[in-house]
């Protein structure tokens, strides 16, 4: 039996009706069209699904689209603005953090909550806070180069000019 939801999703309200086992992954892609959160492993073990919810990343293949009511969703489609991409995008593009893109949401939303709580991480940090979010390309060096980038935006900062490395 359907019930049914209200979500706001990057800003915006929207009143589904949704299967009691729907994944919250699903009903993004497929009802909402919002294809920039990809499905990767059904596991939770790549990332690549990530999502805000209430500002907290999660893994939207482990949540029922139930278990989000009332709440409000951020994805990557939300990030850029009228006036131009999130320092994150602009920084994934500048140092070269993303190679075939499939990590890529997955990878800015995780990097969007943790800059909101550490403006300013370490290198080590940066990895750490990045750890449940797996790259098959990269080897996450320029990742990392691309949030320390955004980092400094956000922060009002010169940006880092660091070439990037290339695997």
């Amino acid at each position: 039996m359907k019930k049914q939801i209200t979500i706001s999703v990057n800003g915006e309200k929207h009143t589904l009706e949704v299967e009691p086992r729907e994944l919250l992954v699903h009903v993004i892609r497929e009802k909402l069209r919002l294809t920039g959160t990809h499905i990767g492993c059904d596991t939770s073990s790549c990332g690549a699904c990530t999502v805000l919810l209430n500002g907290k990343s999660i893994k939207s293949c482990t949540v029922l689209a139930i278990q989000v009511n009332g709440k409000e969703i951020s994805t990557v489609e939300g990030l850029a603005t009228a006036e131009g991409l999130h320092p994150l995008q602009e920084g994934f593009k500048e140092n070269h953090g993303l190679h075939c893109g499939f990590c890529t949401p997955g990878m800015l939303m995780r990097a969007v909550e943790l800059l909101e709580h550490n403006p300013n991480p370490s290198e080590e940090e940066i990895r750490w806070g990045i750890a449940g979010n797996l790259c098959r390309c990269t080897g996450y060096n320029n990742i990392v180069k691309a949030i320390q980038y955004a980092g400094a935006k956000m922060r009002g900062e010169e940006t880092p000019s660091t070439e990037p490395e290339f695997v």
